[in-house]
């Protein structure tokens, strides 16, 4: 006798069936992720220091613009990542 889980998971993979992903996309993958990781770490770098240099200068409302730049930097490299990645899984 099956749970109800079990039955819900069954239903839910009738209507729409998970795709295995080949090796090479698994790569593709893989290498989208280690590259937009290093774009992230460049800019956090980049601009930490900036921020770093404006805070002990005492322009904290630059540094404050420049923490804000940072956090959309990073949101659009992991929006653009997240996109590639879901192009990526949908290639035959």
């Amino acid at each position: 006798m099956k749970s109800a889980y079990e039955l819900a998971m069954e239903r839910l993979e009738k209507a729409s069936p998970t795709r295995q992903l080949t090796d090479a996309q698994k790569a593709a993958i893989a290498e989208t992720e280690a590259t937009f990781r290093a774009k992230i770490a460049e800019q956090e770098l980049f601009l930490k220091e900036q921020i770093a240099k404006a805070a002990s200068e005492g322009k904290y409302e630059e540094a404050e613009q420049l923490e804000q730049q940072l956090a959309r930097e990073i949101r659009r490299f992991q929006e653009e990542c997240e996109a590639k990645k879901e192009k990526l899984r949908a290639e035959k």
